[in-house]
C-alpha cells in the first residue's frame, strides 16, 4: 500500500471511530433497579434503617398471604407486597425465610426471624411471648365446605355428628374450631394447605379458616369450595416481632403512611382482604 492510501485509510478510520464514539456517548447502560434500602434513603418523614437486612417469616403456604405460585415457582402475596413497600419506605432490604408455623412463636420469642408476616391474628396470650405492629385489616373466620355440601348453613352442618372439620394446629382457628364443635370432630393439621387437601379428598367435611384465606383457596381450586357460613368476625390482624424489638416503631410509621395515602387499602384490595 502506498503512503498516500494509507494516510486516507487512517483518516476514514478515524472519522468512522468519531461517529461511533458519538453514538456511544449518547446511549445508556440498561436500567438495573436499585435493591430496596439503596434507593436514597427512607421516605420523607419516616425512621430511616440504613439499608439494614430484615428477616421476615412466612409460611408459603396460606394464600392469599404467602404462597408458591405452581407455574412459575415464584413466592407471592399479601405479605410480599406488603413488606416489600414497608422497606421501601423506612429503608430496608426484606430476606425472606419460609418457616413452619408450628413452633414460630417461640421462634420469634427467641430472636429467630425479624418479622412474622403470616397473617398473624392479635390476641393477649400471644401479646405475653411476642410483640405486636398496629392492626393492618380486621378478619373473620368462616367454614370453608366443599361446593356439593347438601347443608343449608353452619347450624345444618353442626347439627350432622358426622360432620368433621379441619383447620391449623396452634391457630386462633383451632380454637374457634373447638369452641363450635366438640373436639373428637376436630381434626388439626400443620398447615391448611395440608386441611384444604383432607378437605376436597373428602377426609374431612369442613375447614375452619380466615374469610381472607378461605377465598385465597377457592380462587386457586375454582368450583371446588364454597364458604357455608361466618364463625366469627373481629380479629385483627398484625405483624409478629421479637419482644422489645427495635423495628416496631418504624414498622408502624411505614403502616400508619401507607393507612394515609391509600396504598395500605390498595394492597388489601388487591390480595382480597377487603371488598
Amino acid at each position: 500500500m502506498n503512503k498516500s492510501r494509507f494516510w486516507l485509510v487512517l483518516a476514514v478510520l478515524a472519522v468512522v471511530a468519531l461517529a461511533l464514539a458519538a453514538c456511544g456517548g449518547k446511549a445508556e447502560a440498561p436500567a438495573t433497579e436499585a435493591p430496596q434500602g439503596e434507593q436514597g434513603g427512607a421516605m420523607e418523614g419516616l425512621p430511616d434503617l440504613g439499608g439494614r437486612t430484615v428477616t421476615v417469616a412466612v409460611e408459603n403456604a396460606y394464600p392469599p398471604f404467602n404462597f408458591i405460585d405452581e407455574d412459575t415457582g415464584e413466592a407471592k402475596g399479601w405479605d410480599y407486597d406488603t413488606v416489600r413497600e414497608i422497606c421501601k419506605r423506612i429503608n430496608c432490604v426484606p430476606d425472606f425465610k419460609e418457616a413452619a408455623w408450628d413452633g414460630i412463636f417461640e421462634a420469634m420469642a427467641a430472636g429467630e426471624y425479624d418479622v412474622l408476616a403470616d397473617g398473624v391474628t392479635y390476641t393477649e396470650e400471644r401479646d405475653q411471648v411476642v410483640d405486636f405492629s398496629i392492626p393492618y385489616v380486621t378478619i373473620g373466620q368462616v367454614l370453608l365446605v366443599r361446593a356439593d355440601c347438601d347443608k343449608a348453613d353452619v347450624d345444618a352442618f353442626k347439627a350432622d355428628e358426622a360432620k368433621l372439620v379441619g383447620t391449623q394446629i396452634g391457630t386462633t382457628n383451632e380454637i374457634v374450631a373447638k369452641e363450635h364443635f366438640p373436639e373428637e370432630r376436630v381434626k388439626s393439621f400443620e398447615t391448611f394447605d395440608a386441611a384444604v387437601l383432607a378437605l376436597m379428598s373428602g377426609d374431612i367435611d369442613g375447614v375452619v379458616i380466615d374469610n381472607v384465606s378461605a377465598l385465597g383457596f377457592m380462587d386457586a381450586n375454582p368450583g371446588k369450595l364454597k364458604v357455608l357460613g361466618q364463625l366469627t368476625s373481629d380479629e385483627q390482624l398484625a405483624f409478629v416481632f421479637p419482644p422489645g424489638s427495635d423495628l416496631i416503631e418504624a414498622w408502624n410509621a411505614a403502616l400508619e403512611s401507607m393507612k394515609k395515602d391509600g396504598t395500605l387499602d390498595q394492597l388489601n384490595k388487591k390480595w382480597g382482604l377487603t371488598p
